[in-house]
């Protein structure tokens, strides 16, 4: 009976030291850690697609090799686009022809028509200015007529009297001849001013007609105005084209550019299933440019682990892939939601056939140093993750910028 109760007692004793090795083990090395192994490595994979369609001519890349940002991927046969660029600069180099030949046009006219339009002025204000003189001399002939017609009417009755008095043999014939011969002057004065003011007259109708000939040049000359603001007109049309055709060639020479697909970014190329002769379309993938020099973990911790996670805590990377090796990391994001929320088709939890389920959110997290070349990381490896949540220093969200 002694016997028995001492082995009691020691395996009572066993019990206990298993049980504080264990509590000492979590106190000391688990109480402030969370892990998961539903997490893997991930990347900004840039896939590579073309902007145009076309035919592959030259592929430069095969699988997992490595390329820097700006390296040539893949050739497109550029000659459909070599066309376009050739028409396009003929037709550039046909407005701009245009333009020039619209431009010594514009001058031309202009230079003909100010030319025209001085010397059409010049010449109505001559007409005018004769108009004005002769006028004048109108004016003059008018009064020299009145006083030519008051002689002429006081001679003519001096002439009438003193052939009254000749009849009667109260005058003498030399008397009535002098009168006679003073008669027959204002009467040719009178003539010649008559002959003077006819000639005026038809001086003024030739001096208005040719105002009117002067106006009517004038005027054509000022209709030529016209035709210099429709070549402006037309040569603004012509630029408008021209910046149309500017436009339509520095389309095609990008056009002509993305014949050559360059990468995006520096990584390795992976998911590369083209074969030169494949016509490929805007927007098709083509490859992918995996940057394993950018990599990052992300780690999918359940919602009951993330009470004490916080930016910048220390975690501890282990993959499948190397058993026994660690990396370093910290955590630098928690996502906004949990992934069934950003999935294709999240779960409905108001229906009424509701189901509790521990959600996931995940966690992102950088490596310290960049991993040994002996223990490379790549896309999608299987990890173990373990955040020291000891330090609550941190923050839960990213602050605002």
């Amino acid at each position: 009976m002694a016997k028995k109760g001492k082995t009691w007692s020691l395996a009572l004793l066993v019990i206990v030291l298993i049980s504080v090795s264990v509590l000492c083990y979590w106190w000391f090395f688990r109480r402030n850690k969370v892990s998961t192994d539903d997490a893997y490595v991930m990347a900004d994979t840039a896939t590579v697609s073309s902007r145009i369609q076309g035919n592959i001519s030259k592929i430069y890349v095969e699988n997992d090799q490595w390329v820097k940002k700006g390296d040539r991927l893949i050739e497109l046969d550029p000659s459909d686009y070599k066309i376009a660029l050739d028409e396009a600069e003929a037709a550039l180099s046909q407005i701009k022809a245009q333009l020039a030949m619209s431009k010594v046009t514009i001058e031309m006219t202009q230079a003909a028509t100010e030319a025209k339009i001085r010397e059409a002025k010049a010449s109505l204000k001559a007409a005018i200015q004769h108009k004005e003189q002769i006028s004048k001399r109108l004016d003059e002939l008018a009064q020299a007529r009145a006083a030519a017609l008051a002689d002429f009417k006081e001679a003519k009755k001096d002439l009438s009297r003193f052939n009254k008095l000749y009849k009667l043999g109260a005058t003498s014939e030399q008397r009535r001849d002098s009168i006679l011969t003073i008669f027959k002057k204002a009467k040719a004065r009178l003539e010649g001013t008559d002959a003077q003011i006819a000639s005026a007259k038809a001086s003024l109708n030739a001096a208005q007609q040719e105002i009117s000939r002067a106006k009517a040049a004038l005027d054509s000359a000022v209709a030529q105005k016209l035709k210099v603001s429709l070549e402006r007109h037309r040569r603004a049309s012509l630029n408008a084209q021209a910046k149309q055709i500017e436009a339509k060639l520095a389309a095609v020479k990008l056009r002509l550019s993305y014949c050559t697909i360059k990468a995006p970014i520096s990584g390795y190329i992976a998911q590369k299933k083209i074969q030169v002769g494949n016509h490929v379309q805007p927007g098709q993938p083509l490859l992918a440019v995996v940057p394993l020099h950018h990599i990052y973990i992300e780690a999918n911790f359940k919602e009951t682990q993330l009470e004490h996670v916080r930016i910048g805590q220390p975690a501890t990377i282990e993959a499948d892939m190397y058993p026994g090796h660690k990396y370093h990391g910290h955590v630098v994001g928690i996502r906004a939601g949990t992934g069934a929320a950003f999935s294709l088709l999240p779960p409905e939890n108001a229906t009424g056939n509701w189901i509790k389920v521990v959600q996931r959110v995940p966690v992102k997290i950088y490596l310290d140093q960049p991993p040994p070349p002996a223990y490379p990381l790549r896309v999608g490896l299987s990890l173990h993750v373990t955040i020291d949540t000891s330090l609550h220093e941190g923050q839960s969200l990213k602050p605002r910028n």
